[in-house]
């Protein structure tokens, strides 16, 4: 009788739970209804709202909101980014040189200085995302995409036809494929590469990572097969090429999934630190490292390790120039009084200069 009276009891708690649970749940339903919607259906609504800013559809039928995104609601204030126009799908923002001729900057042409960054105003700057290419595809995995990338991805092949005798790229149906070819590459990057490293006395330890070359940096990069090629013998390679005429060399680097920059040597510094580099590099190098008194050479000592090399190579005809010539024995006077040493000097005018230690 004991057990069946606590059986009882126990029913008569259970009980007075759940009428308690009931009224404190209705009394959260008539707040919500009060409030002007519940919880879950504002959730609900933020979030199509939200995925619909990104994907640039309606909401439902919904009415959208006329603050360009901003909905202010139970006083909490959503944002939506909106998609940019089609047209701006290529759009760098603050590279953008219809800017720098609209706003007339005064820019030092011959440092290069157009073709470092120049921010817009703040009211006119862009706050939208930048859509991709229509017909844009998911692209083609690494290591396959070093030698080929979908077409539709980057829609401007004008670098095969202009570039076509220095095999940099080629057009083949769907994709755009790179032989590995280049400026200077007359017999594949992978060649170049392994001259490249028989100067440094590496001989084939450089391509599998088993001397001390771990970082480059690769100035003037065109589409990259330099950096593509070190980065398949595990060496990170930093490539680095402005927004020039040549508006699409990054754009190749980085859906062939190469690490790639858009920067010029010009009037500020590149944006890494001190003693970054093991290795410099410049194929047909026609900068003028002699401007200011050398300071691009100074901003490349900066970035390279104590003991890191910088190499440097010019097409066969550059070697006859007068002009070049000239230039070359400046800046070999100019190096030496940096404490470099000029350590190799090959066939096809390539030359290998060593920062002091």
């Amino acid at each position: 009788m004991a057990r069946g009276r606590g059986d009882g009891d126990q029913k008569k708690r259970s009980l007075t739970w759940i009428v308690m649970l009931g009224i404190i749940f209705g009394c959260v339903y008539l707040y919500s209804r009060n409030s002007g919607t519940s919880a879950l259906e504002y959730g609900s609504k933020s979030l199509r709202k939200l995925g619909s800013s990104y994907l640039g559809g309606d909401d439902d039928g919904e009415e959208t909101s006329n603050k360009s995104g901003e909905e202010l609601q139970d006083d909490i204030m959503l944002k939506s980014i909106p998609v940019c126009d089609d047209n701006q799908s290529e759009l760098i923002p603050c590279l953008d040189r219809n800017l720098i001729y609209q706003t007339r900057l005064k820019l030092d042409l011959s440092l290069m200085e157009h073709y470092e960054r120049h921010c817009p105003v703040q009211e006119r700057r862009l706050n939208c995302l930048i859509p991709p290419p229509p017909g844009y595809k998911v692209p083609i995995k690494w290591p396959k995409s070093r030698d080929e990338v979908w077409k539709v991805n980057i829609p401007h092949t004008h670098l095969a036809s202009e570039k076509s005798d220095q095999n940099w790229m080629v057009v083949k149906g769907d994709k755009i494929s790179f032989p590995g070819g280049g400026t200077h590459f007359h017999y594949g990057a992978d060649k170049y590469i392994a001259s490249i490293a028989n100067m440094l006395n590496f001989s084939n330890n450089i391509l599998n990572n088993g001397g001390r070359l771990r970082t480059v940096l690769d100035v003037g990069c065109g589409v990259a097969s330099f950096g593509g090629y070190l980065l398949s013998s595990d060496i990170i390679a930093m490539s680095l090429a402005p927004n020039d005429v040549h508006q699409n060399q990054i754009q190749f680097a980085l859906e062939r999934g190469i690490p790639a920059y858009l920067g010029v040597l010009g009037t500020k510094r590149l944006p890494y630190p001190s003693r970054s580099f093991e290795l410099a590099h410049c194929s047909r190098c026609r900068i003028d490292w002699l401007q200011r008194d050398g300071i691009l050479l100074l901003e490349l000592d900066r970035l390279l390790r104590p003991g890191g090399y910088f190499a440097y190579s010019s097409p066969e005809a550059y070697a006859q120039d007068e002009e070049d010539l000239r230039i070359w024995r400046e800046m070999s006077a100019l190096v030496e009084r940096m404490c470099w040493k000029i350590a190799a000097k090959k066939e096809s005018n390539s030359h290998l200069g060593q920062a002091s230690d």
